[in-house]
């Protein structure tokens, strides 16, 4: 089987994810894995999809088709299978009144210590009775087994009471 990363964007509108997947229904080919979400105005789509290398070039042709007739955004493109890491995968949350340089701060703390992120969201929403803007982060992390999870914890909480932010890291459950 082969493999593709499909990532569209356009303006949210009923009937989207329908359109889409009746696609790749269509061309004989199966959704492994999505994520999609309206952000702003718009809606974004990332599958990862898998089927024969035919189906994967007409149902190319077939999304590219929709994203023309539907002014999206579209890009399509071939993949193979991740090599598992030798990782001990963790949860990462943080919450924050709402300031730029959150994402990137903790991006960097990770990276510099060569830790994964495999997985990432944030959502602002708004304090009750303030309407204050709060920022929730949540990612998850594969730490190489060389890291010493108690003083990655310990830099990572100073990290956090240094920017005021309230971070924790577990085990996933």
């Amino acid at each position: 089987m082969a493999r593709a990363v499909i990532s569209t964007i356009g303006r949210d509108r009923p009937g989207l994810v329908n359109e889409i997947s009746e696609a790749v229904f269509a061309n004989g080919v199966s959704i492994e894995d999505s994520r999609m979400t309206v952000l702003g105005g718009e809606f974004a789509v990332l599958m990862s999809v898998v089927g024969g290398d035919h189906e994967l070039e007409t149902l190319d042709a077939a999304l590219a088709d929709i994203a023309r007739s539907r002014e999206m955004a579209y890009l399509f493109r071939r993949t193979q299978d991740r090599t598992a890491a030798r990782a001990l995968p963790y949860e990462v949350r943080v919450v924050a009144m709402d300031h730029p340089g959150i994402v990137h701060g903790i991006a960097n703390f990770f990276s510099v210590r060569n830790i994964n992120i495999s997985d990432l969201e944030t959502e602002t929403e708004r304090a009750p009775h303030t309407g204050t803007p709060i920022f929730n982060l949540c990612l998850t992390i594969e730490i190489p087994p060389d890291i010493k999870i108690s003083q990655l914890r310990k830099e990572f909480s100073s990290f956090c009471e240094g920017r005021d932010l309230d971070g924790s890291m577990s085990a996933p459950a």
